[in-house]
């Protein structure tokens, strides 16, 4: 999991390959795809519709977690075999692209670009990008960047450094099925339900995890870890609340908050909420902090890869 995480910091998935063989995400993304329009059927039961979606969801993640298993068993031993794991693993975490969509945010905001910065915010966020101001592309940007690294980063070498190449594989799978169709939508509402509860528990260790790194690699330790323990259950996500109140409190700035989606006001709860909103600059310094939490979490993978 270290060596995955050192070459995706260098090379990120870079766009030749990705021009001639797509992404492990998206391939996990298509076989989805296939199933929700086999098996989730409009005209059934919602009864019908949960069963259906609890049994797509096991299948997916035995899919790809045993394809990654066939795959572990066929390495040789030593380090040729360490390195060809890690070259699997590799398009599994997503380091360098998360702090690449995050500064591509950050730039044009920072010389008052307003609709580029739209146009990048869009690239990362659900939320209409054509009613955010300044401080709302910098809040947005920020809440992804922290919410983003414990599902993009820490939960995959998570869950790899305990099951290996199957584990980070696994995770990609049930990640993939909650952002697919873990939506509390008339179509997803039933069909979803275990590919959200399943991404819950599997994200329940690692995104507290993520808001310790970011409070330990903050100026302020403590009072980041104060805001984390005191909002992070005010957030709509049982585990998103976690790595976001962290990154709020270590940077004195207010995350969440209301925001539009598709329209519609959706009005949810001040993560620090008697702090002042998000600035260009503050984007940067979340930027700093999730790369000085890189930095410490490789050191702990390789501590835990010595003992």
């Amino acid at each position: 999991m270290l060596l995955a995480l050192a070459i995706d910091a260098v090379l990120g998935w870079p766009p030749a390959i990705h021009a001639r063989i797509g992404h492990p995400v998206t391939w996990i993304g298509a076989l989805i795809s296939v199933l929700d329009r086999s098996f989730n059927r409009e005209d059934a039961s919602e009864t019908t519709r949960r069963m259906a979606g609890i049994g797509v969801a096991i299948a997916v993640i035995a899919v790809v977690a045993g394809g990654a298993w066939v795959c572990a068993s066929m390495l040789p031993g030593g380090w040729p075999g360490l390195i060809l794991a890690a070259i699997l693993a590799w398009p599994l975490v997503a380091a360098r692209s998360m702090h690449d969509h995050v500064d591509a945010v950050a730039r044009p905001l920072l010389a008052g670009d307003l609709p580029a910065a739209r146009q990048a915010v869009a690239m990362i966020v659900g939320r209409d990008p054509s009613q955010l101001d300044a401080a709302g592309i910098a809040r947005a940007a920020t809440e992804s960047l922290a919410e983003n690294t414990s599902d993009g980063i820490v939960a995959p070498l998570f869950w790899g450094a305990i099951f290996g190449l199957p584990g980070i594989a696994a995770y990609k799978a049930i990640n993939t099925l909650d952002s697919m169709i873990g939506h509390r939508t008339p179509r997803h509402e039933a069909f979803g339900w275990a590919a959200a509860r399943i991404d819950d528990v599997a994200n329940l260790i690692p995104a507290r995890l993520t808001g310790v790194l970011f409070a330990i690699v903050s100026v302020r330790p403590r009072v980041a870890l104060a805001t984390m323990w005191r909002d992070a259950g005010h957030h709509r996500s049982p585990n998103a609340g976690w790595p976001e109140a962290a990154m709020a409190g270590a940077l004195r700035i207010r995350l969440s908050g209301p925001r539009i989606y598709e329209g519609r006001l959706s009005q949810e709860p001040w993560l620090n909420a008697e702090a002042p909103d998000p600035s260009a600059a503050d984007l940067n310094r979340a930027l700093a902090l999730y790369r000085r939490a890189m930095f410490v979490l490789a050191a702990g993978l390789a501590l835990l890869a010595v003992l």
